[in-house]
């Protein structure tokens, strides 16, 4: 029997304001993770090694960041004559008040993309978010979806309590069905949440989203479609009137969508790769230009920390990781912190619980973030935007924020 045909959509995003500096100049599917990884990278080659080939990637923010690491999709084999990688910007001057500009949310992306999902005409639409970590068959949610006969198949995940109130949260009763939704609730009532990955029936979702736009429409401004996230009206309206059921994940998946979550699934992957970088039969590709080895030098020290390709380490490096091409001169300590791609931190430089965007130099002798206290307070992580500059003797405090191109 022929495969059904099955269209990926992957959601990167708007500007990504929980990451603050980070993302002024980049978007967030961009950012790296291990050093020698892009968070697009990783639903891509889920996808790749899924055998899924017809991948949109609708990109709602500095476009241009995205379109040069995915190379047309070549790292991923998605550079071909049907199908492939095809890359949606946001467009204006329409002709419609209603889909103009850039979405005000993912749901409200999807409604945007009605009539071209339509067109298409797949069998099934997978939609996923592009900064999330985990390594996933999608043929393994599709078969769920096709035996459940499903209007929508939600893949969860399980998470802390503490975490639940971050995500949208399920409630599934014995046979998979999913009986309950809150998206992002104060008081959990579990622990399934939702990993942003879903399985549609096309005609099920064109048909809601444009029933939920007829009934919001109204209340909302000019060129809002009113639908928002998927959180908002689209999952609890298929909750409520169609057939959900939900797909666990097994193994290890993270949200990596504000900095100290961003720092702590670097924690996670320093001394053990979580099943997710080390498999050879699925490795996730990428699209790195060619650098030479790492050097850790005599007076270097390295503890618990990755090293990517082209770094020279003549200070300490403690529980972090380093981008390619970073230098730890003589007397620096980075502990517990990202450093991203060609950034120097100078003789004498202490760097703790931050992450420091690529091209910058930190200054000898300066102090940049302090040990963190508290690992799951998002306001204590010190981020230091593109191509700054901290000054010799310089001191920038836990929490601080320094803007792309400044100089402290």
């Amino acid at each position: 029997m022929s495969r059904q045909r099955v269209l990926a959509i992957i959601q990167a995003g708007g500007a990504g304001g929980r990451m603050d500096v980070l993302t002024r100049e980049l978007a967030k599917p961009a950012l790296p993770f291990a050093g020698v990884f892009q968070l697009v990278d990783f639903p891509l080659s889920n996808l790749a090694h899924s055998g899924i080939s017809e991948v949109w990637l609708s990109v709602s923010f500095q476009g241009s960041s995205l379109e040069e690491q995915v190379a047309n999709g070549r790292p991923w084999d998605l550079d071909r004559t049907y199908g492939g990688l095809r890359l949606l910007m946001p467009q204006e001057g329409t002709g419609s008040t209603d889909e103009e500009g850039f979405a005000k949310g993912n749901a409200d992306e999807l409604y945007r993309l009605r009539d071209q999902i339509r067109a298409a005409d797949p069998a099934y639409v997978v939609v996923m978010s592009a900064d999330h970590v985990y390594k996933f068959d999608f043929d393994d949610a599709l078969a769920t979806h096709r035996e459940r006969d499903a209007d929508c198949t939600v893949v969860t995940s399980e998470v802390s309590l503490e975490e639940a109130s971050d995500h949208a949260v399920l409630q599934v009763d014995g046979d998979g069905v999913v009986t309950g939704f809150d998206y992002k609730p104060s008081e959990p009532a579990s622990t399934t949440v939702a990993t942003e990955i879903f399985v549609y029936r096309p005609s099920t979702l064109v048909e809601t989203l444009e029933e939920l736009h007829r009934e919001l429409a109204a209340d909302s401004g000019e060129g809002d479609s009113g639908l928002a996230d998927f959180g908002d009206h689209l999952l609890p309206r298929l909750v409520e009137r169609r057939r959900v059921v939900a797909h666990p994940m097994e193994g290890y998946w993270r949200d990596l969508g504000e900095p100290h979550k961003y720092l702590k699934a670097h924690r996670d992957v320093l001394v053990d790769d979580q099943g997710v970088l080390d498999d050879l039969r699925w490795p996730i590709r990428t699209r790195q230009p060619q650098r030479v080895p790492a050097r850790v030098l005599e007076d270097g020290r390295v503890v618990d920390s990755l090293l990517s390709p082209g770094c020279r380490v003549s200070g300490e490096v403690v529980r972090s990781v380093l981008g390619p091409g970073v230098v730890v001169e003589a007397g620096a300590v980075v502990r517990d912190s990202v450093v991203f791609t060609d950034t120097v931190i100078e003789a004498g430089a202490r760097v703790d619980w931050a992450i420091i965007d690529r091209d910058c130099v930190v200054g000898s002798d300066s102090v940049t973030g302090a040990p963190a206290t508290d690992v799951d307070d998002p306001d204590l992580v010190a981020l230091v935007g593109r191509g700054s500059r901290i000054e010799a003797g310089t001191e920038l405090p836990a929490g601080a924020r320094l803007e792309p191109g400044s100089t402290a």
